[in-house]
Order: structure tokens, then C-alpha cells, then sequence
């Protein structure tokens, strides 16, 4: 049994999903204009932990995520320009160039971060079809009307606009959300289609019912979620700045469109902070996973940072913070190294710590995904398994134990800890005899030699304990 926080209803509910046989979930993807930050990520992972724990709880998961690569305009008052254009202008090449290199980018960042795929990974320049469809729906049914620059949503026709984000729609015709357009009908209005500039021929630009243009940011997702997941979602999720705007106008054309709900279940991840500030151009704070990586840091070193705090929570990005994720994973990586050196299988009880902390782990994640404390649970085996004599417990009980930290948590723990070389075995039998002899100087050698083989050495009562450095 899992529960969720919803953020339609603002409470932690029980899931109920709408079908037995799989859940139907929607992720926002990325705009691929430019190098993603790690603040993007963040979001990513919260909702790749989402889907782990859903299968760990044995719901077969059926995953959309879009990639924006038109329509997504600098101003949410549907002003400005399109990041798609404004990237290509920045770098001398087309738009079209700007979103291959920079989907490119995105994917080897879900790799290199271990992030499940999603059964659909769908690019909105490849349904531009769906979004004409899902408008016309929308005129149709008296939600649209055209003025100088596009298509726009009448929020009048939708009385229950404001409910989703709780917003002030007297204080937004004051002008207090966006700046007004006064061919607008309401300044909550939203485009549904732009209309290409007379003077100017853009990249992306589609013939339409209404005249050459692009879509709007909003109707990508619900034409493509509609499209491939049904009219009803399980859940939808997002980052928090998704909710006044991005979610509030998908939730409106989606449910005018249709009748019907557009999601039992929104989730939302909390900003990352760096050094308590927002991220932001002027202060020089929007790293990239290569400017961790050139400060000596794993994309897998920043999951694990990510882990520590809960998706409803800000959590904050410095050096230290990171380097204390970092030394954790290591620590669960020398564990993960002890499975080498110990008996395949024995008739101890040693297993059953770590089983009850797999169990207890997997509560804390399908209670509103508490990764901090299925970390704690994991944290807590770990240290009492270091402590205990090589003969009291086995490989196969470390194994299944990492396994399940593994599919939980995704730390790769079994695929980056394997067995060391038979050469380097015999090294640590001849630093074994060494000390056993107290020829403390051929030992300490022999610790030097292991080192310059990427091997570090604990010295424990039940003898050496190996590990990588």
C-alpha cells in the first residue's frame, strides 16, 4: 500500500490506481534549449524514485515523458521568444540543431545518473498533428478564440480554473501574475497557438487551420498524455513551479477538452537551493554534472545528495553537502565490497538485519517517498554488518540486501563494487602473513601496493577488510 501526497487535494492520500493491471504516469520533461542544471535533475530523480518504488510495490508502471523542443516561450504571459529560437540564436546554428544536441545531452545524463527510461519518451515537434486535434476539440467546444498573435483558451469557460493552484483572478486582472494584453479576454488566458511573425520565418513552423505557427508550451503534454496514457491519468508530476501556470492550463484545456479528470494524483518536487540562494544566471550557481564531475564528483555521488532530503522539501546544494553524500556512498560501497570476502553461504542469522532494513526501507519510500529514512534504515545494517565477524554472515544475505538498495535507490552498488583481480588477492595473503609475522614495514609496503591497485584496507578483529578507494 502506498500513499502519496496529492496536490490537488493538498493531503497524503492512499493510491488507488484506476486499473489493477498498470499505472499510467506522466512526467514534464526537459526543454531542450541548453545544458540541463542540476536543479533540473533534481526533479528527474524524485520521479525516477517514484517508479522504482511503484514496481518495488508490484505495479507494472507505463511512463510518458515529453521533450519540449518548440512552443515554450521565455515570458508565462505567452510573450517573448521561444527558448527554441532564442538557443539557436545564441549558438549560430538552427533550432532544429539546438534540440538534437541538447536531447542528446539528456539522455546521456539519465544514463550517466542511472535513471529508468520511460516506455514513451515523446517529442512534441513530433506530434504537432495531436496538438492541432486537441485545439480544434477545444474550439469546438466554445474554449477558443483568435486574436492577433494566436490561439488562446478562454479560462471563462472553465469555472473551476482556479481551484488547482488556488489563484486570485481579481489580483490577476490588477496585473499581479502577468503583464496584461488587452486582446486577451482574461489575463489568465493562455496560447493554445502562435502565430509565426509576417516578418520572419522561424525554424519550427507548422501550417494549421488557423494559419502557420507553433503550438504553446501547454498543449504538448496534454495531447501527448492523452494520446498514449487516456483521458484519465493515474498521476502527474512536475516541479512546483509547474502548478500556477504550466499545470493550472493543462489541467483547464485537458478537462474542457475531454469531461473528464485529467489526473487523480499531482506530485510535485520542491526547488533545489544552491548556498541557500535560487538558482540564477547573475549568481554563477547553475552547475552542470561536468562541473561536479571536474570537482572530482559521480553523477551517482549527486543522486545519492539528492536522496537525502524529500521531494516536498527545498533541499540545499553546497561542495560540503555533496562531499558528504559522496563519503556515504562510498561507505555503502565498502560494504558492498565485503560480500567478496566472505562465505558464499552459512547457517548464521546475519542476513536477517539486512533483510528487515530492506523491508523497513521500502515502508519509508511507499510512505510519500521518504528517502531520507529508507537511507536511514539502510545506514543503520550497514554499520551494524561492519562490526560483526566475518563468520557470522554470508554473501548471499549482502547481495540480496544491495540488490534491493539497488532497484530502490538506484546506486548501482552491485555493478560498480565487483571482485578484485587474483593478482591483488594475493597481495592481501601476503599482508595477512605479514602481520601475522609483525613485519609491520613489508605490511605497510604491501598497503602501499594495494592502494596503487585503487584498493583501500580496514584492519578489523575477524582481519583485513578491503574496499575501493
Amino acid at each position: 500500500m502506498m500513499q502519496l501526497h496529492n496536490t490537488a487535494s493538498a493531503k497524503t492520500e492512499q493510491f488507488i490506481p484506476i486499473s489493477d493491471d498498470v499505472v499510467t504516469l506522466y512526467t514534464c520533461g526537459p526543454t531542450v534549449y541548453s545544458e540541463p542544471l542540476i536543479g533540473n535533475w533534481v526533479t528527474y530523480l524524485r520521479w525516477d524514485l517514484l517508479v522504482r518504488t511503484l514496481r518495488a510495490n508490484n505495479y507494472a508502471v507505463n511512463r510518458v515523458m515529453n521533450i519540449t523542443d518548440v512552443g515554450h516561450l521565455t515570458s508565462d504571459a505567452d510573450e517573448g521568444e521561444d527558448k527554441m529560437e532564442k538557443g539557436a540564436r545564441r549558438e549560430g546554428v538552427t533550432a532544429w540543431e539546438v534540440a538534437e544536441r541538447y536531447t542528446n545531452r539528456f539522455l546521456e545524463g539519465m544514463t550517466a545518473l542511472n535513471l529508468l527510461p520511460p516506455e514513451t519518451l515523446s517529442k512534441a515537434t513530433e506530434h504537432i498533428q495531436e496538438q492541432i486535434a486537441l485545439i480544434q476539440q477545444l474550439e469546438v467546444g466554445g474554449h477558443t478564440y483568435v486574436i492577433d498573435d494566436g490561439v488562446y483558451f478562454d479560462t471563462a469557460t472553465f469555472p473551476s480554473y482556479a481551484n488547482f493552484a488556488h489563484l486570485d483572478l481579481e489580483a490577476m486582472k490588477a496585473g499581479a501574475r502577468v503583464e496584461f494584453n488587452s486582446q486577451k479576454h482574461n489575463p489568465s488566458d493562455f496560447a493554445l497557438w502562435k502565430f509565426s511573425p509576417k516578418d520572419q520565418k522561424r525554424d519550427m513552423e507548422w501550417e494549421s487551420p488557423w494559419g502557420k505557427g507553433f503550438p504553446g508550451w501547454h498543449i504538448e503534454c496534454s495531447a501527448m498524455a492523452i494520446k498514449y496514457l487516456g483521458e484519465t491519468l493515474d498521476i502527474h508530476t512536475g516541479g512546483i513551479d509547474h502548478i500556477p501556470v504550466h499545470h493550472t492550463n493543462e489541467i483547464a484545456q485537458s478537462e474542457a477538452a475531454t469531461g473528464k479528470r485529467f489526473a487523480n494524483y499531482w506530485l510535485h518536487a520542491n526547488f533545489l537551493l544552491v548556498n541557500g540562494t535560487k538558482i540564477s544566471k547573475s549568481l554563477e550557481n547553475g552547475f552542470t554534472l561536468a562541473d561536479l564531475g571536474e570537482q572530482g564528483f559521480t553523477p551517482l555521488d549527486f543522486r545519492m545528495f539528492v536522496l537525502q532530503s524529500h521531494y516536498r522539501t527545498e533541499s540545499n546544494f553546497t561542495w560540503e553537502n555533496l562531499e558528504a553524500a559522496a563519503n556515504r556512498l562510498h561507505h555503502w560501497k565498502a560494504v558492498a565490497c565485503l560480500r567478496h570476502q566472505v562465505a558464499p553461504s552459512s547457517n548464521s542469522d546475519g542476513g536477517s538485519q539486512l533483510l528487515a532494513a530492506s523491508h523497513a526501507a521500502l515502508e519509508a519510500l511507499s510512505d510519500d517517498l521518504n528517502s531520507p529514512l529508507a537511507l536511514a534504515h539502510f545506514d543503520k545494517a550497514f554499520d551494524e554488518l561492519e562490526r560483526k565477524d566475518k563468520s557470522t554472515i554470508d554473501a548471499s544475505s549482502i547481495e540480496s540486501a544491495l540488490a534491493t538498495a539497488d532497484d530502490l535507490l538506484g546506486l548501482k552498488l552491485l555493478d560498480t563494487t565487483p571482485d578484485i583481480s587474483d593478482e591483488l588477492k594475493q597481495v592481501l595473503i601476503e599482508r595477512e602473513r605479514a602481520r601475522e609475522l609483525r613485519d609491520w614495514e613489508r605490511s605497510d609496503a604491501l598497503r602501499v601496493q594495494l592502494a596503487e591497485g585503487g584498493i583501500g584496507l580496514d584492519d578489523t578483529p575477524s582481519g583485513a577488510r578491503w574496499y575501493y578507494l
